[in-house]
């Protein structure tokens, strides 16, 4: 068990994002942490920079029937299916318990629909979450399926209404790496109101079982997170970081200090860490520290100047 303190007596490491205060840019990513209590007993979770709250739905869900997790070479593919109590449960029963550790809270916000998203969207408004992150990387079920992130128009459809819904809320868009035009989705997304954008979410991959002989999903295809995707996801931030003007939270196999330090280097004004949580649950501790030890080596007052990139 880590319980290790971060050292600030000679290392700022609190950054802003749209205004946001995050006292250090380690955030733990959605459906990796819970609603943070889960873990509270393993690490310090009060010297996170944030915590990214499960996928939020307006209404409850159950999640996908069948095998949800499955292991990989260097990585993890899951198939949950957005499991979770609904908006406003989360609000009533999660929230305070979440507020009371200390990192900046960060709402999930999912759906199925404009309508479901723009729904959630003004609950979470009215709350004291600190920030959405839009996930549109969901079953757009009115266009038979197609993904809201895969198309720059079908993403601002979406955007724009949970832009007006909650006005109060920095809006950050998590965008998917399978979109064939990943720039445009973006330029999409800031055109129609994000303040921020978080990059990437997972990777579309399946698994067969050689000895049922059927694939390991009932969905067929799953998400691929982990070290495997790290180097493309790194690449993603760096080629996003020319094609907008808004802050980007870079994320994807992120392990350590090392891999933290590359997406802070490659234009990322903050990473969030998810699936080396499973595998080793002080992870994030441990790279809070490290990133602290390298800003103190190299004389940096603030985590933007690791950055090698310039606007």
């Amino acid at each position: 068990m880590s319980k290790s303190k971060v050292d600030l007596s000679q290392v700022d490491l609190s950054t802003t994002i749209t205004g946001v205060h995050f006292r250090n840019p380690v955030i733990a990513a959605s459906g990796t942490f819970g609603y943070g209590g889960e873990y509270a007993g393993l690490i310090d979770v009060s010297q996170l920079g944030g915590i990214c709250t499960k996928g939020l739905t307006l209404n409850p869900r159950s999640g996908n029937a069948g095998q949800r997790l499955h292991e990989t070479p260097a990585g993890l593919m899951n198939s949950i299916g957005l499991e979770n109590p609904g908006i406003a449960v989360f609000l009533e029963k999660e929230l305070p318990k979440l507020r009371a550790l200390g990192p900046a809270v960060i709402a999930n916000l999912s759906g199925s629909t404009v309508e479901e998203y723009a729904g959630g969207a003004v609950l979470l408004n009215a709350s004291s979450i600190d920030m959405i992150e839009l996930n549109i990387s969901c079953p757009n079920v009115k266009a038979g399926g197609m993904t809201f992130g895969l198309d720059p128009e079908a993403a601002a459809s979406v955007v724009r209404p949970v832009r007006k819904a909650a006005p109060d809320k920095p809006l950050m868009v998590k965008l998917s790496p399978n979109a064939p035009d990943l720039a445009a989705v973006a330029r999409a997304c800031v055109d129609a109101g994000a303040d921020a954008l978080s990059l990437v979410n997972t990777f579309k991959a399946m698994a067969i079982d050689i000895n049922t002989r059927k694939p390991v999903f009932d969905n067929i295809s799953a998400g691929l997170s982990g070290p495997a995707i790290r180097p493309i996801a790194l690449r993603m931030v760096w080629e996003l970081y020319d094609a907008v003007k808004v802050p980007i939270v870079g994320m994807g196999g992120i392990s350590n200090t090392k891999d933290a330090l590359e997406f802070l280097m490659a234009g990322a004004a903050a990473i969030e860490v998810g699936s080396a949580t499973f595998a080793h649950p002080p992870a994030m501790i441990e790279i809070i520290n490290g990133i602290a030890g390298y800003m103190k080596n190299r004389r940096f007052s603030k985590p933007e100047e690791i950055s090698i990139r310039g606007k």
